[in-house]
């Protein structure tokens, strides 16, 4: 038992990020010509207002780890009354202790993918309403390659029978792809103007990795300053989603490195999107669309 449930999504895991390391080493970096912290969202707000010297730039910080938090943020956005054209659901943790949010949600599952599923149907009418032909309102979920490894239990989303922070992180990636798929399914066929994507940045040189067993974080270091991606690096693919002219009413894709990719077969499983949408709305407290 202990060896399906925490050495075997660990070994996966890890075997997701040697196989991104050698496409990493190989091949030049998708790149473009942007903090989960209010003093880091705040300092990129005034950098953005210096380099276009106009402040239009706004930063209301939402705490991902809170539904109430992430419901107040939609409300205040909403109250605006500003059209909303892109939505770039990006906040994420890794591999954290086994820890619960103020809801009593598993972390990850929350903060990656949970939090993000309420605020995109919170502002999805919004999103929808700020689309036009040849214009297209573009939403972008943050993923990841260790969404290969991920197995969704839909009996046991938060991990509590036997927990694995690999197998939990997995999950959520892939919870992320899932749902992306399922949106921009139900998008089209309401004949809405509304691109949804998943995109995976590759291995990016962040705090992401702080949680890394000791021997992993001592193996990481030299590594990284070699073959992981720059943070400027690793967010171009979530502004080239969002901005790119060929991106226009392209949805439902997987895009790593700036190129259409072939996602887990997993991902495609249209009953299991199905299911997990259900169970999503029923934990966040929505009606199901």
């Amino acid at each position: 038992m202990w060896l399906q449930s925490v050495l075997v999504p660990l070994l996966r895991l890890y075997l997701c990020g040697i196989k991104v390391l050698l496409y990493q080493m190989f091949n030049r970096s998708f790149t473009l010509p942007a903090g989960n912290e209010r003093e880091e969202g705040s300092t990129a707000m005034r950098k953005i207002n210096q380099e276009c010297g106009q402040d239009r730039a706004e930063f209301v910080f939402v705490d991902l780890t809170s539904l109430k938090s992430v419901r107040q943020f939609a409300q205040t956005f909403k109250d605006r009354g500003l059209p909303l054209h892109v939505l770039v659901n990006n906040a994420g943790t890794m591999l954290v202790p086994e820890r619960q949010t103020e809801d009593g949600f598993e972390f990850h599952f929350c903060l990656n993918y949970l939090s993000h599923f309420l605020l995109t149907q919170l502002l999805l009418d919004l999103v929808k309403r700020s689309g036009r032909p040849g214009l297209c309102s573009r939403i972008i979920n943050m993923s990841s390659a260790t969404h290969y490894a991920g197995v969704i239990d839909l009996e046991d989303l938060n991990r509590r029978a036997q927990y694995s922070s690999h197998a939990a992180y997995s999950q959520s990636k892939l919870a992320l792809v899932l749902f992306t798929n399922r949106l921009q399914e139900q998008l089209t066929a309401g004949g809405f103007h509304v691109t949804v994507n998943a995109v995976d940045p590759g291995m990016v040189d962040t705090a992401l990795y702080d949680n890394l067993w000791t021997l992993a974080q001592m193996l990481k270091r030299p590594v990284a300053k070699m073959l992981f991606r720059t943070p400027a690096e690793g967010a171009s693919i979530s502004v080239y989603a969002a901005t790119a002219p060929e991106m226009e009413g392209v949805g439902g894709c997987y895009l790593y490195n700036g190129q259409r990719t072939q996602s887990s077969d997993l991902s495609y499983d249209s009953e299991l999107q199905a299911r997990l949408w259900k169970k999503s709305c029923e934990l966040v407290g929505l009606q199901e669309a």
